[in-house]
């Protein structure tokens, strides 16, 4: 153990001997650390951010809008193709399903005292929020007998609250125009953040479904609807629901074999594995870029090395003269090579860390460091050192004694 410890002693002499130019050889292993590390948690950081958008959705959710998609995503079909009659049926007849909502929606200008702000109205059951587990920040949400008497009253989003109400105004009581129809403002709901395609969630009024078809939105057809919500019982049951929705709605629409839907089911959940798949192929692939640097990196500690052992060829034979074995010399060249790599994989955490701070702080991306990504960035740098090194380490464990002490 003691020739061991002297043999690495020397190594670490051999390095002290040039300060930079062992730095300048631990720079490429830095810059491909710090990059690995980098990638991998704005990938990270990225992925978690959609996962956490689509989320935001509601968990366990199945949508159905009208109008069937085409392989090339042109939508046809009928518009008014689903209808509150079919929610309620898919309620009673699909044992999957825990809760089922539906919603009328339409761009409105919305107006209060001198303010006002072009935004969605809603209507929707009061079903609604359960099915998208969205909380409530402030009031209370409409009841079946508001839904039933059609009363005027809606629930904003914040977005609309901040545009319309001073900082620090309580909007709960205060008389909103939605189409020049006066409503009270009972509910104020929970921050929910834009959707994984960047859509406002929270730029929204909800009202009754019943007051928007018949005092606000207004239909063609009394009871049609432009989306409804289905929550599966757990997210295993997904494909379950699916299949009995399809099978309910094609009977109830008296849609015939062979011919195609004329509504559309989503699962959140397909989305969301989706979505993740693309961040991982888009983070694999930044990691191979990111790779290069390391491979340059392990290919500059070979080239020093080779310098070093021709610089140091008459002190190889004078320690193979006095009794020195070639795996000495082995051990010596590899324990330098290595500790490179070492110490630039270890300085490549602190600058990658570093750089994942900034670029969190300057251009507020989502990042997500992972001890993982570190762990093995640093024994891949560690075992950079040992492959390129093993090289310049058997050249000069072979080298020829009485050759070397006559090297000039």
């Amino acid at each position: 153990m003691s020739l061991f410890w002297m043999t690495v002693v020397t190594a670490l002499r051999a390095l002290r001997r040039n300060v930079l130019r062992s730095v300048l050889t631990m720079l490429g292993v830095i810059i491909g650390v710090a990059a690995v590390l980098t990638m991998v948690s704005i990938g990270r950081g990225a992925n978690a951010a959609v996962q956490q958008q689509i989320q935001s959705l509601g968990n366990n959710l199945v949508m159905i809008i009208p109008g069937a998609t085409t392989a090339n995503g042109v939508r046809a079909g009928s518009a008014s193709s689903l209808t509150v009659a079919d929610a309620t049926a898919i309620t009673r007849e699909c044992s999957a399903v825990a809760d089922v909502a539906w919603a009328k929606r339409q761009a409105v200008q919305v107006v209060y005292g001198h303010q006002n702000w072009a935004t969605a109205a809603h209507g929707v059951p009061p079903s609604y929020l359960s099915v998208r587990e969205w909380p409530l920040s402030a009031g209370r949400f409409f009841e079946q007998r508001d839904e039933a008497s059609a009363n005027p009253v809606a629930v904003l989003g914040q977005t609309v609250v901040d545009q319309l109400f001073a900082a620090g105004e309580d909007p709960i009581g205060a008389i909103i125009r939605v189409k020049n129809v006066p409503f009270e403002v009972i509910g104020v709901l929970a921050r929910k953040g834009q959707t994984a395609w960047g859509q406002d969630q929270d730029d929204v009024v909800l009202i009754p479904f019943l007051t928007a078809e018949r005092r606000v939105l207004g239909t063609q057809i009394l009871g049609t609807v432009d989306m409804v919500v289905v929550s599966a019982v757990t997210a295993d049951a997904l494909p379950k629901v699916e299949r009995q929705i399809r099978r309910l709605l094609r009977e109830r629409h008296r849609i015939p074999p062979g011919q195609d839907d004329d509504f559309t089911v989503r699962d959140l959940n397909e989305i969301a594995e989706a979505s993740k798949n693309a961040s991982v192929v888009m983070m694999n692939l930044l990691l191979s870029v990111a790779s290069v640097s390391l491979l340059v990196g392990g290919i500059g500690i070979m080239n020093i090395m080779l310098v070093s052992v021709t610089e140091r060829t008459r002190e190889i034979g004078v320690r193979l003269a006095v009794g020195a074995r070639t795996e000495h010399i082995l051990l010596q060249f590899l324990v330098e090579a290595t500790t490179l790599s070492l110490v630039g994989g270890a300085a490549g955490l602190v600058v990658g860390v570093a750089a994942t701070r900034l670029i969190a702080y300057l251009a507020a991306w989502p990042t997500l460091l992972s001890a993982q990504a570190a762990t093995g960035a640093f024994l891949v740098a560690g075992a950079v050192g040992i492959f390129f090194g093993f090289y310049p380490a058997r050249r000069a464990a072979r080298l020829d004694p009485i050759a070397a002490l006559r090297y000039e």
